[in-house]
């Protein structure tokens, strides 16, 4: 196996993992919105760089409406198009159906937050079979970085890197238990 990701960030990688790597990496996130952002995200990554993404994400943050769900959850056929034409996101078909479809079924849920707390505890595996039920364009990876990236499976960091103590932090204040 290759070098962690906090290693990498040790090693100088760039700013923009550095960015991410310290102040959003593996922190618990809880709402909807921006539950919602980081799955698009992780699945306009699939085939890509990290880092392309991270470049981009001003991009889709303003392409998506920031993100929210009932907002993207309401695009029609000409939002679709607009998407497919703006040149700072990712332009893949599947990955902007998935994007909107994947809204949709989170109004449908009555939420992302607390479809995932429902879900909480379980295996990588059986989270996958969760998603793959319940969304479109996510496979095994997409959803262990979704989980890891939001703090819903161990992993993110090495328990020597900083950020670690301050994301156990983070987990205690919502509840969640550490999973060293």
């Amino acid at each position: 196996m290759g070098q962690t990701y906090c290693a990498a960030v040790r090693k100088g990688i760039d700013e923009w993992n550095t960015r991410y790597h310290d102040a959003e990496y593996g922190f618990p996130l809880t709402n909807d919105d921006e539950l919602f952002e980081r799955l698009i995200l992780e699945i306009n990554q699939a085939g890509l760089s990290w880092l392309t993404i991270l470049k981009k994400r001003e991009a889709f943050t303003r392409a998506y409406d920031g993100f929210l769900v009932a907002k993207v959850a309401s695009y029609s056929d000409t939002d679709r198009a607009r998407l497919l034409a703006d040149a700072g996101i990712i332009r893949n078909r599947l990955k902007v159906n998935a994007t909107i479809e994947n809204a949709r079924r989170i109004e449908a849920m009555g939420g992302f937050g607390p479809w995932l707390e429902e879900r909480r505890g379980l295996e990588l595996d059986a989270w996958a079979k969760e998603f793959k039920r319940a969304f479109v364009f996510t496979g095994g990876e997409i959803v262990r970085e979704f989980l890891v990236s939001t703090g819903y499976l161990s992993g993110a960091h090495d328990e020597e890197c900083p950020t670690f103590a301050k994301i156990e932090r983070a987990l205690a204040a919502t509840g969640r238990v550490s999973r060293r």
